[in-house]
């Protein structure tokens, strides 16, 4: 959940311009600021759809707290957004996240934000006050509100068509389930919310709504989160001197790693007896970092238990580390959680908000490999964004802005929405990058590409962040095939317009080449190309390579007792030991697994006993001998160890030859990185001079 107080302050980059937005009323705008950056040079972009991902299963959003807020909103209001956010020329979203609400005790007067108080599915009785805690049974149809939090479910009546994936996930258990007693967290941030006696509840809780939820709208829930950020101190609650809470604002627990563990090992049972085929999704934490914290803490049997690993990118850091995880795992991998202001002050033309968004998808989908990516919400409070509100200057939180206060009577003139240049940015990859596309790699950090569900089309989405206009040329040698009539289409949006469509342009010499606009995001349109050229891929069945450490600059190489693993300077005049035969066992995607024979000595890497080492190659390739390979197109590579999930990783990230090898988590450290050189003709030379 978003807690905008700690994370806008992440939120910045350093270019800004005027620029012009939509806005669904007339209004008076804050003006922009002009600055000035470095000239941007060129770009070359080459898309490789050798290195795909699996398929793309779409562009999502949390319902909570726009849909709590804005459920009874009057119909041309409601609607107006519902097409903004899941109509064909809107965001085009197609995943949603219910929110399944904790909700305080009855006599607890209301202190979260606009739209944060999400009503609980239970139905205390008569008189019912905080200190009553014991009196809930999941058992008792009298204790269940079966038409609990009406505004939220009118948008899922409204959208149920557009949406191909469905997840129920909590913030907070409801106040009888807390130590503290409110949903917004307990008085010490940092210490377990959830009482140790009602994880059972808990789980109950959640899988009873996710149950009703699916029965009275007729829908599918494919997955259910539990836990929301759960390793962190963002979720408090503050007394005033009246006893009566002053904040957090909104709903969120605590819950550290070992309770994370009790509350799946309870889940999973309750969701295997229950009505829905709901799989666990976890953990939803604010970061990539603190993931792998929570996740490496889990034993096997927990790991087990979760079918979707969700992750949050309001920290950066680590993102490579939870793909590895991710694919030692053999599970889907989310992006479920992001939003963000990139700005100075509230503005719905500052191309600023829409630059940094922009650049942050295509981070995530380049280093994080994500099967979906998912919006906090994309539809804000206008009044809590203008300057006053969230901060003296205001904000850019959400795509859209609207008014949480409006009325039934209220009209669209006198509830007017708002959308900033994040809306349009994102169209540009929401339009163009379909469900059913696979992710491709480029060697470009401001570029991602995808191949189209066919393989007969590819979409380039490159950001240009500077105030300089760019050329970008698109190297397409890449594909197999390049038609002669092949073309790219530019769609522009900058501060001169959104979704602009430009002329095609004709492919010449398997490329073509573009002048975009400064300070805008592009999508390149690709017609006439399929198929994987053969000398496209870094990684070929049956070549040989040299695998040098990114951190150490040396090979990795079967050390002097001829089953340990060292770095050791490259030498050309006895490469023995050093030279690795590459072979593909399994898959065709970023999944795909190899096994790696050094040429000489005829042994495989392989993890044994919680050892890297060199062993025997005599055939049989269990998954211990099994590698997963990773790049974020800059030519190095992670190898995952499929049995193990560990990776290669120089001890102490020494540099000195015969430095020890040993394996490690992934922790996106460069002593876990591998620089690929194919030496086949060198190996095959070694190999025939020392016959």
């Amino acid at each position: 959940m978003a807690h905008r107080t700690r994370k806008r302050r992440l939120m910045g980059i350093g270019v800004t311009a005027l620029a012009t937005g939509t806005v669904l009323a007339t209004t008076s705008l804050p003006a922009a600021h002009a600055e000035t950056t470095a000239a941007a040079a060129s770009v070359t972009v080459r898309p490789d759809p050798s290195y795909k991902q699996e398929k793309f299963e779409g562009w999502g959003t949390s319902l909570v707290w726009f849909a709590n807020a804005t459920g009874d909103y009057p119909a041309e209001i409601r609607e107006k957004l519902a097409q903004l956010l899941f109509g064909d020329d809107g965001l085009a979203l197609n995943i949603a996240r219910y929110n399944i609400g904790g909700g305080n005790a009855p006599d607890v007067k209301d202190y979260l934000r606009p739209g944060g108080a999400v009503e609980g599915w239970w139905k205390a009785p008569a008189g019912t006050t905080r200190e009553d805690v014991d009196w809930w049974s999941a058992d008792d149809p009298a204790d269940w509100n079966k038409n609990a939090d009406a505004t939220q479910r009118w948008w899922v009546d409204r959208i149920k068509k557009d949406i191909t994936h469905w997840e129920t996930f909590s913030n907070s258990p409801p106040w009888f389930m807390t130590n503290s007693g409110y949903v917004s967290g307990g008085f010490d941030a940092n210490a377990d919310q959830l009482k140790t006696e009602s994880v059972d509840d808990f789980a109950k809780y959640l899988v009873g709504a996710t149950e009703r939820l699916e029965k009275a709208h007729g829908i599918k829930v494919d997955t259910l989160d539990a836990f929301n950020e759960p390793n962190t101190g963002y979720w408090g609650t503050k007394l005033g001197p009246d006893g009566q809470p002053t904040g957090g604002r909104q709903e969120g627990a605590h819950m550290g790693p070992e309770l994370q563990q009790k509350v799946l090992r309870e889940l999973a049972p309750v969701l295997e007896k229950s009505r829905t085929n709901a799989e666990i999704s976890a953990m939803d934490e604010t970061n990539p970092g603190i993931f792998a914290t929570n996740w490496t803490s889990y034993p096997q049997e927990v790991r087990d238990l979760v079918g979707q690993m969700n992750v949050h990118t309001y920290g950066t850091g680590q993102r490579t580390t939870v793909r590895d995880l991710a694919k030692a795992a053999d599970k889907p991998l989310w992006m479920s959680e992001v939003e963000g202001d990139w700005g100075d002050g509230q503005s719905f033309t500052d191309m600023r908000p829409g630059l940094g968004l922009a650049q942050r998808m295509v981070d995530d989908l380049r280093e994080l490999e994500p099967r979906a990516w998912v919006f906090w919400q994309p539809v804000e409070d206008y009044d809590n964004m203008k300057p006053g509100g969230e901060s003296a200057k205001g904000g850019n939180w959400g795509e859209i802005q609207i008014p949480f206060s409006c009325t039934k009577k209220d009209t669209l003139e006198t509830c007017p929405i708002y959308t900033n240049t994040k809306f349009d940015t994102a169209r540009n990859f929401t339009h163009y990058i379909k469900p059913g596309d696979r992710l491709i790699k480029t060697d470009d950090t401001s570029s991602t590409a995808a191949l189209s569900r066919k393989g007969d089309k590819a979409t380039v989405v490159h950001v240009n962040s500077t105030t300089e206009a760019r050329d970008v040329t698109l190297d397409l040698s890449k594909f197999g095939h390049i038609s002669s009539r092949a073309t790219v289409t530019p769609v522009v949006t900058s501060a001169d317009g959104k979704l602009a469509r430009q002329k095609p342009v004709r492919v010449t010499g398997e490329q073509a080449t573009v002048t975009v606009p400064a300070q805008s995001v592009t999508s390149f349109l690709v017609d006439g190309v399929s198929g994987v050229a053969k000398d496209a891929p870094e990684l070929r069945k049956g070549h040989t390579y040299r695998l040098t450490g990114v951190q150490s600059g040396k090979d990795l190489t079967v050390g002097p007792d001829g089953t340990g693993l060292v770095i050791k300077s490259a030498d050309a005049a006895d490469p023995s030991g050093q030279h690795w035969r590459l072979e593909q066992i399994r898959g065709t995607d970023n999944r795909a697994r190899y096994v790696f024979t050094e040429v000489e000595s005829d042994k495989r890497l392989a993890i044994r006993d919680g050892a890297l080492v060199a062993e025997p190659d005599e055939g049989s390739r269990d998954r211990a001998a099994q590698w997963i390979m990773s790049t974020t197109g800059d030519g190095t590579w992670t190898l995952v160890n499929a049995a193990t999930g560990r990776l290669p990783d120089v001890y102490g990230q020494a540099t000195n030859d015969g430095a020890g090898v040993g394996v490690w988590w992934p922790n996106s450290g460069s002593n876990q990185r591998w620089k690929v050189t194919d030496v086949t003709g060198d190996a095959e030379a070694s190999s025939a001079a020392q016959d």
